[in-house]
């Protein structure tokens, strides 16, 4: 399997550490290999997003933050 290396906010890998810690995940590369396999197929039925349905949507970010990502 290819490798590949990425950089989260803090409060994501504290997240992913979380589900490990209670036992959703058994380690955190399968956590982040289920969640990104997860959001891909939300993407994949929802298509992307169209930004100008909300104004100011992009400005703001998905929760206020403009580096938090819901999958």
């Amino acid at each position: 399997m290819p490798k590949v290396e990425i950089t989260v906010p803090e409060h994501l890998e504290m997240q992913i550490a979380q589900m490990v810690e209670q036992g959703e995940f058994v380690n955190r590369e399968e956590a982040i290999e289920e969640l990104i396999s997860t959001g891909m197929k939300a993407y994949k039925t929802s298509g992307p997003q169209d930004n100008e349905a909300e104004p100011g949507f992009e400005d703001d970010g998905m929760m206020g933050h403009e580096d938090e990502y819901v999958f």
